[in-house]
């Protein structure tokens, strides 16, 4: 009788000790109440830039990242090389194109632009260093990223598969085997110069190389030939893109390209903070 006279007692005890927390927590509550962040009114100070950004077109990418998106210009899709200077003098086989007899050129020129293009080198490799699997991608005619069977051979670092030609190897050597594909995707930003020919601002190349970065925004020192230092030359903004004949039997496919430009905005004001109803300009609260 007594332990079921405890018991009650226990029962009764934490039943009001769980009213009185409740009234606590209420009345703690509306003390301190949660704001709806949807609530302006509660949110923390904003920083504004002043900026009036134009609206970024839209692009409908493709069915895969090899497939060329919508605003992409296609070069070769298998087909035929009528985008191509002297593409008369390649073959066409089976949706590539094989490297013929003397370089080949892009109708059409190109300036700040995205690149993407699919290669393989011959298989069975023959020759050594330069001599096996080499072409070259040159943007705007000119700046060369090197084309070369590395997985098979060695040659100096700064010619091998990837490198901007006799100015920097790729940061790694992410080459598939001779007969399998290889893909570069390349953003390309075109050196700007000044109205007396003098250089303003340098090429600037990224590279991804089978989805592997082998060159990060790097500053080109000039044009990439074999037998001089790198210069510049003003040939205007915009080159074509050309692929080399270096004697060798490399394979081509899915070339296409886009124009690519910064996105525009005006400054239609100071920068702020925007605080409720509150603006401080940026220099002020300085």
């Amino acid at each position: 009788m007594i332990m079921s006279q405890r018991i009650q007692c226990n029962d009764i005890y934490r039943t009001r000790l769980g009213r009185v927390l409740g009234y606590c927590a209420a009345i703690l509550s509306l003390s301190n109440p949660v704001h709806d962040i949807s609530d302006s009114s509660a949110t923390a100070a904003e920083y504004l830039n002043g900026v009036k950004w134009e609206v970024p077109a839209k692009v409908s990418p493709g069915k895969t990242n090899a497939d060329p998106p919508a605003d992409a210009t296609i070069l070769f899709d298998g087909k035929n090389l009528d985008a191509w200077h002297n593409g008369n003098r390649w073959k066409v086989t089976d949706g590539v194109a094989i490297v013929g007899q003397g370089e080949i050129r892009t109708k059409e020129e190109f300036g700040d632009c995205q690149l993407h293009i699919e290669w393989s080198a011959p298989n069975p490799p023959t020759g050594q260093g330069q001599g096996c699997g080499n072409s070259g991608i040159f943007l705007m005619g000119t700046y060369e990223i090197q084309v070369l069977d590395s997985y098979s051979t060695d040659t100096y670092a700064d010619g091998q598969a990837g490198a901007i030609y006799k100015q920097t190897p790729p940061m790694v050597n992410a080459m598939r085997a001779p007969g399998e594909w290889n893909t570069y995707d390349i953003i390309w930003t075109c050196p700007r110069f000044n109205d007396d020919n003098t250089l303003k601002t340098p090429a600037y190349i990224t590279a991804i190389h089978n989805g592997v970065v082998i060159l990060n925004h790097f500053e080109l020192k000039g044009d990439t030939p074999f037998h001089r230092p790198p210069q510049y030359e003003n040939k205007g903004d915009k080159g074509p893109i050309s692929i080399q004949d270096h004697g060798n039997p490399v394979r081509f496919r899915n070339i296409w390209v886009r124009e690519i430009k910064p996105i525009q905005g005006e400054q239609a004001r100071e920068p702020f903070i925007r605080d409720g109803d509150k603006e401080t300009p940026i220099a002020a609260k300085k």
